[in-house]
């Protein structure tokens, strides 16, 4: 994994999660907005893929449990998809905080992707 774009990834999530959560609190209900910054959430998921997939066929690979890796890998692109399907089917202010949720939820599984990629010694 490249270091500076998990945590801008990590960083995009959290803003994107509190916006969310916080339209949600004071009812707003799904908006182009807050479904774009997931679908943005989604593209730089994408793009962290395709780095994981090329790093480790250029002589980088991770150096903890990869089985582990791939398994967070694969579940994290499916939570924005999810949430956004839930904020398209729900349209109440409470499927503007599943979207924020959802965002964190990203943020947290891309750190610990991070952590797994480069293991503590």
């Amino acid at each position: 994994m490249i270091t500076w774009f998990t945590w801008v990834q990590a960083i995009v999530a959290s803003v994107i999660g509190l916006v969310a959560v916080v339209l949600g609190l004071i009812g707003r209900k799904p908006n182009d907005a807050t479904v774009g910054g997931l679908a943005l959430i989604e593209l730089f998921l994408i793009a962290q893929a395709v780095i994981s997939i090329v790093l480790p066929l250029t002589g980088h690979p991770t150096r903890g449990n990869g089985l582990e890796f791939g398994v967070y890998a694969v579940s994290v692109v499916l939570v924005p998809p999810a949430a956004i399907v839930w904020a398209l089917i729900d349209r109440s202010r409470w499927s503007t905080v599943v979207l924020g949720v959802g965002a964190f939820t990203v943020a947290v599984m891309i750190v610990r992707m991070q952590q797994i990629w480069f293991p503590a010694p």
